[in-house]
C-alpha cells in the first residue's frame, strides 16, 4: 500500500515539475494530461486551483514522511530479516552437501553405463549365437526329417496294399528322393551314403509294385460290357499320384504304362465304335441312287417300282420334309441299334451320321479330359484315337462315294457345323481337326451330286420327258423341292457359293421348261403349262423362304407375264371381234370426215354380239380357267384379271361410241358397266 502511495507522490511531483519548469511542451502537456486525467489526486488539484509551489511543498512534505515511515517499517521487521538471513546461510549449507552427494552418484551412474553396454554387447553377441544356433538345429532337423528313412514307412512300401495310405507314403519317398538329388550338400554328406542305398530299394520295389496295380486295372477295360468311363472316373483317377509318381521316378515303367494305356484305349475304342457303326447301318434307309435326278424320266429312273416304298421316302429325294428335325434334336441322346432295330426303325444316313458323331464327341470329350487328367498329357488322346478315326473314316470312305443324296449331304454339313460349336463351347479342340476334314470331304461330294443334277437338266431328253398334260411338270416339281430344301437349309449360314450353283441350276430349268412349253401345238396350252409350273414353283418356294428371294422373284415375274399373255389368249378367243375394234379404232375420232371414220354400222354388230353372249362366254371361260390351272387361287386370280381386263375394253368401246354420230341410237343394246362389275364380284364370291 506504501508502495502505490509512493507511486502516486512521485507522478503527481513528476507533474508539477514539468508545469514549474515550463521544459514540457503544449504537446506533451496534453499528453500527460489524458493520461493522469483519470487520477483523483491531480484531478482534485486542477479543480481546486491550487498554486503549484504550494502544491510542491506539500508534495515534498508527504515523500519525506513516507520514507520515514519506511524506515520505520524496516525497523520494526529487523528480527524477521535476521532469522530470514540465517536460514538462508543454513539452505547453502543443505544444499552444499547434496551437491557433493549428487557429484558421487553422477560418478557411480557413468561406471554402471559403462557396465550396460558391456553387458549389452554380450546380450547381441550371444542373441546371435543364438538364432545361429537355432537356424543350424531347424536346418539339421530338416535335413534329418527329409533323409531318415522311418521303419514305418519301408513296411507300408514293402508289404503295403496300393491305398489312399500307400500313395501318401509315396508322396513322402518321393519327396526323400528329390532331395538326395537336388541338393548338392546332401550329395556330400556322409549320412547320404548310408541311406541312399535303402531309398533306391523303396523306389524300385514301389515303381515295381505300383506298375503291377496299374497294369491290372488297365486289364479291366478290356473286358466286356465294362463302362469305361465310370472305370476311368471311379477308379482310375484316384490312383492318379501313382501314375505322376513313375513319371517322376521311374520313367520307363511310366513309358509301359502310357503305352499299355494307350494300346489298350486305341483296340477298345476302335472295336467299339467298329460294333456301333456295324449295327447302325442296318438301321440304313437308302434315299437317292445315282438315277434320282431332277431332269431325270420317271419311268427310268423306277422312282416309283422300288419294292413299293412309301411315298414319304421316295419324296425325300427332292423334298426336306420332316428330315430338317435332325438340326434341332442336333444334342439329343445318339441312337441305340437294339432298340431302333426291335422296332424294325429305318432312318435316312444323315440320322446315323448325327448318332455316329455324337457318340464320337462325347467319348471324346471324356477321354480328353481323362488323358490330360490322369497323365497330364494332351497328346495321349491323339494317339489312343488314331484307330477310332481310321475306323470310322474307312466307314464314311465307303458311304460316301454311294451318297447320292444332296439333301442328306447338305444336312451331314449343318450336322458338322453344329457339332463345330458344341465342342467350342465344351472347349475340347481334339475332334477340330477330324470335323474340318469330313465337313472338307463333304462339300465336294454335294457340288458333284449337285452338279449330276444340274447334268441330268442340261441334257434332259425333251420327248420323253413330255406329257400331253398342262398341269405341273414333275420334273418342274423336284426342282422346286429341291431348291427349297437348299434355300431353307442355307438361311442360316448365307453360303455364296450354293447361291450361285442354284442361280446355275434355275437357269438350267428356265430352259428345259421353255423347250417342255413348246412341244404343246397351241400357244394358249403353252402359257397354261408355264403358268402352273411356275405357279407350284413359287408355292413351294414361299414355303421355304416367306420373305422372298431372288429365285422366287425371278419365277413371281415369270408368272406375271405369262398370265398377262394367257388374259389376251383367254379374251381373244371369245371376243376377238371387240378387242381388235378396241385395239385398232378406238383411239381414232369417230366425228372426223375421213373416209374411214366410225360408223354405227360398224359397232352395232359388236355390241349385239357382247350383249347376246358375254355371261355365257364368261361362263365359258371360268369354266376353262378351272379345268386349266391346277390351283383354284391362281386359276382365280387369273380369271378376275382377265374379266377386268375385259372391262377395260368394253369401257373403251362404250367411250368410243358415245363420240359416233348417231351413237346414242345403240344406247339400249349397250351392257351396263354396273352390270359388267356384278358379274366380276359374283365369281369373286364363288373364290
Amino acid at each position: 500500500m506504501q508502495a502505490d502511495c509512493f507511486h502516486s507522490v512521485v507522478m503527481k511531483r513528476h507533474l508539477v515539475d514539468m508545469l514549474y519548469s515550463g521544459d514540457m511542451s503544449l504537446e506533451g502537456l496534453q499528453q500527460e494530461l489524458e493520461e493522469c486525467k483519470n487520477d483523483d489526486v491531480v484531478a482534485n488539484i486542477l479543480s481546486k486551483g491550487t498554486t503549484l509551489r504550494e502544491y510542491t511543498k506539500g508534495v515534498e512534505n508527504n515523500l519525506r514522511q513516507v520514507e520515514l515511515d519506511s524506515i520505520q517499517d524496516y525497523i520494526k521487521e529487523s528480527d524477521n530479516l535476521v532469522s530470514l538471513h540465517d536460514q538462508i546461510r543454513e539452505c547453502d549449507s543443505i544444499l552444499s552437501q547434496m551437491e557433493t552427494l549428487l557429484s558421487g552418484f553422477q560418478s557411480e551412474i557413468g561406471s554402471i553405463s559403462s557396465d550396460i553396454k558391456i553387458l549389452q554387447e554380450k546380450s547381441m553377441d550371444m542373441g546371435l549365437k543364438l538364432k545361429n544356433r537355432k537356424v543350424a538345429e531347424s536346418s539339421l532337423a530338416k535335413f534329418v526329417e527329409d533323409i531318415i528313412v522311418p521303419p514305418r514307412m519301408v513296411d507300408i512300401i514293402v508289404d503295403g496294399e496300393v491305398n489312399d495310405e500307400y500313395m501318401r507314403t509315396l508322396e513322402i519317398l518321393s519327396k526323400k528322393l528329390k532331395f538326395v538329388d537336388v541338393d548338392p550338400m546332401v550329395k556330400a554328406s556322409k549320412a547320404l551314403k548310408d541311406v541312399q542305398p535303402e531309398l533306391e530299394k523303396l523306389r524300385q520295389k514301389s515303381v515295381s509294385k505300383v506298375f503291377d496295380f496299374i497294369v491290372q486295372k488297365l486289364y479291366a477295360l478290356r473286358k466286356p460290357k465294362t463302362n469305361i468311363q465310370i472305370l476311368q472316373q471311379n477308379v482310375l483317377l484316384k490312383y492318379k499320384y501313382v501314375v505322376s509318381f513313375l513319371k517322376e521316378h521311374g520313367n520307363g515303367v511310366y513309358t509301359e504304362v502310357r503305352g499299355a494305356y494307350m494300346d489298350t484305349m486305341n483296340k477298345v475304342l476302335s472295336a467299339h465304335f467298329r460294333a456301333y457303326i456295324l449295327a447302325l447301318e442296318k438301321l440304313q434307309l437308302d434315299i437317292a441312287t445315282s438315277s434320282d435326278l431332277i431332269g431325270v424320266e420317271t419311268r427310268s429312273s423306277g422312282l416309283f417300282l422300288r419294292g413299293r416304298e412309301p411315298l414319304k421316302n421316295r419324296s425325300a429325294v427332292f423334298a426336306l420334309g420332316e428330315r430338317i428335325k435332325i438340326l434341332k434334336e442336333i444334342d439329343e441322346p445318339a441312337l441305340i441299334p437294339h432298340i431302333a432295330e426291335a422296332s424294325s426303325s429305318k432312318y435316312p444316313y444323315e440320322v446315323l451320321f448325327r448318332s455316329l458323331h455324337k457318340l464320337l464327341m462325347d467319348t471324346a470329350t471324356s477321354e480328353y479330359n481323362f488323358c490330360d487328367d490322369f497323365f497330364g498329357e494332351e497328346s495321349i488322346f491323339y494317339e489312343i484315337f488314331a484307330g477310332p478315326f481310321a475306323v470310322i473314316d474307312e466307314h464314311f470312305n465307303s458311304i460316301l462315294p454311294n451318297c447320292y443324296d444332296a439333301i442328306g449331304l447338305m444336312l451331314m454339313i449343318g450336322i458338322i457345323r453344329q457339332h463345330q460349336l458344341i465342342m467350342s463351347r465344351r472347349r475340347i479342340p481334339c475332334l477340330d481337326l477330324y470335323l474340318d476334314k469330313v465337313n472338307i470331304s463333304l462339300w465336294p461330294r454335294f457340288k458333284m451330286v449337285f452338279d449330276m443334277h444340274l447334268s441330268s437338266l442340261r441334257n434332259a431328253n425333251v420327248r420323253t420327258l413330255w406329257e400331253d398334260d398342262v398341269h405341273p411338270h414333275y420334273v418342274m416339281r423336284r426342282y422346286a423341292e429341291f431348291t427349297a430344301s437348299l434355300i431353307r437349309l442355307n438361311v442360316e449360314y448365307g453360303d455364296g457359293q450354293l447361291e450361285l450353283n442354284l442361280e446355275r441350276l434355275r437357269m438350267a430349268v428356265d430352259d428345259l421348261l421353255m423347250k417342255l412349253a413348246k412341244m404343246f401345238p397351241k400357244t394358249k396350252l403353252q402359257i397354261v403349262f408355264l403358268i402352273n409350273n411356275y405357279d407350284m414353283t413359287i408355292s413351294v418356294l414361299k414355303e421355304a423362304a416367306p420373305e422372298g428371294g431372288k429365285i422366287q422373284m425371278h419365277f413371281e415375274e415369270l408368272l406375271k407375264s405369262n398370265t398377262t399373255l394367257f388374259v389376251e389368249e383367254l379374251l381373244l378367243e371369245h371376243f376377238s371381234d371387240i378387242i381388235k375394234f378396241v385395239k385398232t379404232r378406238a383411239s381414232e375420232d369417230p366425228s372426223s370426215s375421213s373416209e374411214k371414220a366410225i360408223t354405227v354400222a360398224e359397232v352395232e354388230p359388236l355390241v349385239k354380239d357382247f350383249a347376246s353372249r358375254w355371261k355365257a362366254a364368261i361362263e365359258l371361260m371360268h369354266k376353262d380357267v378351272i379345268t386349266s390351272f391346277s390351283s383354284l387361287l391362281c386359276g382365280m386370280e387369273i380369271l378376275r384379271a382377265a374379266l377386268t381386263q375385259l372391262l377395260l375394253y368394253y369401257t373403251r368401246l362404250s367411250d368410243c361410241i358415245k363420240r359416233i354420230v348417231g351413237g346414242s341410237a345403240l344406247n339400249k343394246d349397250l351392257v351396263s358397266i354396273s352390270s359388267i362389275m356384278y358379274e366380276i364380284r359374283k365369281y369373286s364370291r364363288t373364290f
